[in-house]
């Protein structure tokens, strides 16, 4: 199994509304659901160039299987917020969100340069916290009734890993 991830690309957006959709997947998204093709793309057109944002596909030997990128990237603070969707539900407990994720952490670290990436996950998100922490992140704090979603106060933690951590853990493997 060979995990790759590419930017994301305007034949990727009827995929991105199937998984986002997916009751499977969107427990702890914050969308507004149902997500559109039309909205979907008006979103990617707008967005496309943008140098503080980083969309991208993960792949399972050539074939889409889920989303991941980076948010906010700021140059001046060397930072940016992390996200990951597994799309293809097939594709979960199988070692696809730990790799994809190492391979943005790669990106993030030694093409973009930052110092830090971080991301914010719901307190239930329980799997999702056991991928981070595999990975490097550590937890930073909570957030509590950080957002209102759909009429639900949610807490949420803040995860980070810094540049020092994450080198530190790739020199160990």
């Amino acid at each position: 199994m060979k995990v790759t991830i590419r930017r994301f690309l305007s034949k990727d957006i009827s995929k991105k509304v199937e998984w986002i959709n997916n009751p499977d997947n969107n427990t702890y998204l914050h969308y507004d659901l149902p997500l559109e093709e039309e909205k979907t793309r008006a979103w990617f057109e707008k967005n496309f160039d943008r140098t503080d944002r980083f969309d991208a596909v993960i792949e399972v030997d050539g074939v889409a299987v889920g989303l991941i990128g980076l948010l906010s990237i700021d140059k001046r603070n060397l930072k940016a917020e992390f996200y990951i969707c597994i799309g293809e539900t097939g594709c979960k407990g199988k070692g696809v969100a730990k790799q994809s994720s190492k391979l943005l952490l790669d990106y993030a670290f030694n093409e973009l340069k930052l110092n830090k990436v971080y991301l914010y996950t719901e307190v239930d998100n329980i799997s999702a916290q056991r991928l981070f922490e595999r990975v490097g992140f550590e937890k930073e704090g909570l957030l509590r009734e950080d957002l209102i979603y759909r009429g639900r106060k949610v807490d949420r933690f803040v995860y980070g890993i810094t540049r020092l951590r994450y080198e530190e853990l790739e020199n160990r493997d």
